[in-house]
């Protein structure tokens, strides 16, 4: 089964059977199931949906269907081409529109897309109103608009533009600090949208850009995960130019890595611990991530005097988080920025020029900056999930097994050692059970993720 239906929206593989995978028919269903709980919401003359995507191949075929759905319910559609996640999440408000759908599968490979679904603030939808649209979905119970009654579809292309000019009119970022410092970086945009945004946004601030992979085509030229095993050439690029850093993202511009000017990655998970280095210097306050995320940005947060708190993971779980602890930035540790200044979104070019205007204050290099931080590794793994795995049944054993050791068990089971953590989850969006790890050096966090992989295979047998 590759269509999952989560919290993360309605994701699967291209092709196949109805309801088995992301068809056509699958893609109207829920598209028109989303357009019926809009109409819901509110009773209204009118209703507008913004609509983008990332530069996947699927890309082109899955918004036409799903825009000429939301035409036929009588909602009228702006239509973004292609986008990014943050951009459309920003362009809804704008627009004043009733929701925004975002047709981008994130990090997943290219067989793969999916329907994120927004709210009227441009913000993921929830667990309650996701299960709603899934309901509908199931019931087919709806009612399309008469020929009299139709929608309009309106493409605007301004937006990539009017995000980059909200980006720089942030009180934090400093043009004219980035511009005088004369950075030269090499960007890998995945042949996706972040080949189209990343490069205009540093352009604007006076950064010399060398592209790389910046085609977008949706012929991604590795793995489009932002991890250091898929990031080979970015490297070797930076090297090659004598770049100050290095820039990647995934394919829908949410998720940020760098990599310094020895070409070593300066670690996805230290993207947001930097970013709220520099935003707790100006501005104290709080912080949020998800429990999958690194203890480091806990100890940057209580050096500035501020408090941390972790959420399940999830985008929709962090910003919820993030707005009852009023903190002034937040994200995931797998490179994404919350900066609740911009707006309550994971967002790539916020990301980028906050990064930016640290370095441009602190003055030194990008390996340099990331020797000020605590050390921790990371080892991310996962199990791919068979239909006689019982997930649930694992994570009670699990939680009985390490019942002495503080476990928290709102999304899955993290049990926190005193100098190491592990936390085991069924994936929102993949067919897999996560165990990501963290210690005081990368061979515990291999060794420690390794013993638990072991310790669910026996569990599983029996």
């Amino acid at each position: 089964m590759t269509l999952i239906k989560s919290i993360s929206g309605i994701r699967g593989t291209i092709g196949g059977n109805v309801g088995e995978n992301l068809t056509p028919i699958d893609a109207v269903k829920f598209a028109a199931a989303y357009g019926v709980w809009l109409k819901q919401q509110s009773e209204k003359d009118t209703y507008k949906v913004v609509v983008g995507r990332d530069a996947r191949i699927s890309g082109a075929m899955v918004q036409n269907l799903v825009m000429n759905t939301l035409v036929g319910l009588g909602i009228h559609v702006v239509d973004l081409g292609l986008s990014t996640t943050p951009t459309v999440e920003m362009a809804v408000p704008m627009e004043h529109a009733d929701g925004g759908i975002i047709l981008t599968a994130s990090h997943n490979p290219k067989q793969w897309n999916a329907l994120k679904l927004l709210n009227n603030k441009g913000e993921f939808l929830d667990g309650v109103e996701g299960a709603k649209i899934l309901e509908i979905a199931e019931s087919d119970s709806m009612s399309f608009a008469d020929v009299d009654s139709l929608g309009k579809i309106t493409k605007n292309k301004a937006y990539i533009d009017l995000h980059i000019i909200e980006v720089l009119d942030l009180e934090l970022v400093t043009v004219p600090a980035i511009e005088e410092a004369r950075f030269k970086v090499v960007v890998d945009g995945v042949n996706s949208t972040g080949g189209i945004a990343i490069p205009l946004l540093l352009e604007r601030l006076g950064v010399e850009v060398v592209k790389l992979y910046c085609e977008p085509n949706g012929q991604f030229p590795h793995n489009p995960e932002p991890l250091k095993e898929h990031l080979g050439d970015l490297s070797e690029a930076v090297k090659k130019h004598k770049a100050d850093f290095g820039i990647v993202v995934d394919p829908d511009v949410d998720r940020l890595a760098f990599m310094d000017e020895n070409g070593d990655m300066f670690g996805e998970e230290y993207t947001l611990v930097a970013c709220a280095d520099y935003v707790l210097s100006k501005t104290p306050g709080n912080t949020v991530s998800n429990m999958s995320s690194t203890r480091a940005l806990r100890d940057v947060t209580e050096k500035h005097g501020g408090t941390y708190e972790a959420s399940a993971v999830g985008e929709v779980n962090v910003v919820k988080l993030m707005k009852k602890n009023k903190v002034v930035i937040g994200g995931e540790g797998n490179g994404g920025i919350i900066y609740p200044e911009s707006h309550y979104g994971r967002d790539a070019l916020v990301g980028v020029a906050l990064f930016l205007s640290l370095l441009a204050e602190k003055g030194m290099k990008v390996s340099e900056l990331r020797k000020t931080y605590p050390d921790y590794f990371m080892s991310k793994k996962k199990i791919e999930l068979t239909p006689d795995l019982d997930v649930d049944g694992i994570l009670v054993a699990m939680e009985n097994r390490y019942k002495n050791e503080q476990l928290t068990t709102i999304d899955g089971v993290k049990i926190d050692f005193s100098d190491s953590w592990v936390h085991l989850r069924k994936s929102n969006t993949e067919p897999i059970i996560r165990i990501y790890t963290e210690a005081k050096s990368q061979q515990e966090a291999d060794g420690l993720a390794d013993k638990f992989i072991e310790e669910i295979g026996s569990i599983a047998k029996g």
